[in-house]
């Protein structure tokens, strides 16, 4: 099945196309600060330079970082109110209190604290108000804010006070978008408020961006299915990633770490992806990255989801160069490499001119980057290869060792050898392994629940059974659903031989599918 993948970084913007497992063409282009117009470009020249294996295309997969890159610039953010579920637990902590003030004032619609929600063991704190409920939401409607984010205690494992209320917002006030954190987060009040606040406050800038891309896709003259990538290396469908953003903040290095994993042929290993802004260390465990299960920082806000574990450092093909002292970076160029870089014509020296000069690269004119001193060159590059080397070791979580692979068109700067690593694995395409990620166009579906009187053996069926319908319902196709992960843990204090189990399974989308025939 052919299918196009496409990642939208900071600095490029690559697009590859894959029949199967075999990449027939790739592209790498600048971003352009619209972003929209960069993935136009990026298509364009991607299907002239496939020609005729460009016909027949399923689907295109697209990653970004639209909307992470939303919350840490603090633009194109819309306003979003809090209901919280929760009176007479949590008041001390309201919405918000955690988030960065200039954030805050800027996202912050009002914010309602109601009675209700649930104790840990499932039963009622006290009955809900239903009646501040609807109040809330007229308030809100009057307000003008279009979106609002509704979170209750423990509703990872009951949901029902979240469900409540949205049936509520959405009676009283129908055309406002409604976030319940369940959907998103787990247990954890305030980092689940946060996630669903951060989703609420994207709604707008998601419907115009994936509108957006559906129009570049149209206006390439391909016929094919838009899905949007995911920070756990999976995708969905384009309506779904409207209603979803924040599934989509860590796309671009699990794209990578996916697509390094495919083109390399090795499932279990550490991935260095270095961009033109950062470098992204991983862990790849059966395919997929490893997963957080600790809180993680967007944007200086503190999150609790599904998120890939993943250590960035501020390394890239852009990054900024400084001679006497020598410095290296945080700070880069960007996409505007192409206009600054001394090999490009421009006056800063970056990281790639570093890897031109030591003959780790060739692109650009050479001729510009002679006149940097021998010395200088070796010391940039051996700081940054111990850069590299140290994040690589903090990311492992045993002495054993393991291969390293090698992706991102700043690769040449990751080191041949380092401790702890067996090999350094430079894969095939390596320079577009995040657009290959990104096509690889696999659904995930994910149940994290309390199951009470059942065997243990019992409630990882259930479980399973729940993720695959989850994700048949998000696209999938059940024949090729398997599971890629596992967790269970008996909670001896709540009564019933109470289990908590988490079950993720991945299958391939449904609609790249071949037709069975009648």
């Amino acid at each position: 099945m052919k299918r196009i993948g496409i990642d939208v970084g900071g600095t490029n913007t690559d697009a590859a196309l894959l029949d199967d497992d075999r990449v027939l063409a790739s592209v790498k282009t600048f971003t352009t600060a619209d972003v929209t117009s960069g993935v136009r470009a990026a298509l364009s020249a991607l299907i002239e330079q496939a020609g005729d294996a460009a016909r027949d295309v399923s689907a295109v997969m697209i990653g970004t970082t639209h909307f992470t890159n939303a919350v840490v610039e603090r633009r194109n953010l819309g306003r979003a109110a809090a209901i919280r579920v929760s009176l007479p637990a949590s008041a001390s902590l309201v919405p918000f209190c955690d988030w960065p003030k200039e954030l805050a004032a800027k996202v912050n619609g009002g914010i309602y604290l109601v009675e209700g929600g649930h104790e840990y063991d499932g039963r009622p704190l006290v009955p809900m108000d239903e009646r501040a409920v609807a109040e809330a939401a007229r308030q809100i409607a009057r307000d003008g804010i279009e979106a609002v984010a509704i979170s209750a205690t423990f509703s990872p494992l009951t949901a029902e006070c979240e469900e409540r209320a949205f049936e509520i917002v959405k009676n009283e006030a129908p055309d406002v978008h409604v976030t319940m954190s369940a959907t998103l987060g787990r247990i954890g009040l305030l980092e689940r408020e946060n996630v669903a606040l951060m989703n609420a406050s994207l709604i707008g800038l998601a419907r115009d961006t994936t509108r957006a891309f559906v129009e570049a896709v149209a206006d390439c003259g391909l016929g094919a299915q838009l899905f949007i990538t995911q920070n756990d290396g999976t995708v969905v469908r384009e309506d779904a990633a409207r209603e979803y953003p924040v599934f989509s903040f860590a796309s671009g290095p699990t794209n990578s770490m996916r697509g390094a994993a495919l083109l390399a042929g090795i499932e279990n290993a550490m991935v260095c992806d270095v961009g033109g802004t950062t470098a992204d260390i991983g862990c790849l465990v059966n395919g997929f990255p490893r997963e957080a299960n600790n809180v993680v920082e967007v944007g200086g806000v503190r999150t609790l989801f599904r998120m890939p574990d993943l250590l960035s450092i501020a390394l890239g093909g852009g990054t900024r160069i400084n001679r006497a002292p020598l410095t290296i970076g945080p700070e880069s160029v960007g996409y505007r490499l192409g206009q600054e870089a001394l090999v490009f014509g421009g006056n800063q020296i970056t990281a790639t001119d570093i890897a031109v000069a030591a003959g780790l690269l060739d692109i650009g004119d050479k001729s510009r980057v002679t006149h940097l001193p021998g010395d200088f060159v070796k010391a940039a590059l051996a700081e940054m290869h111990e850069r590299v080397a140290e994040a690589v070791d903090r990311m492992k979580t045993d002495a054993a060792e393991i291969p390293l692979l090698a992706a991102g068109g700043g690769a040449m700067l990751i080191p041949e050898t380092m401790p702890g690593i067996s090999k350094v694995v430079h894969v095939e395409h390596n320079g577009v392994a995040n657009a290959v990620g990104a096509a690889m166009a696999q659904i995930s579906g994910e149940t994290d629940r309390i199951y009470r009187d059942m065997e243990r053996d019992e409630a990882i069926a259930a479980a399973r059974a729940d993720a695959v319908e989850a994700a048949v319902g998000a696209g999938a196709a059940r024949e090729t659903i398997k599971v890629i992960e596992v967790e269970d843990l008996p909670l001896a204090y709540l009564p019933g031989r109470a289990i908590r189990t988490r079950v993720r399974v991945v299958g391939d989308a449904a609609a790249l599918q071949p037709a069975v025939p009648t």
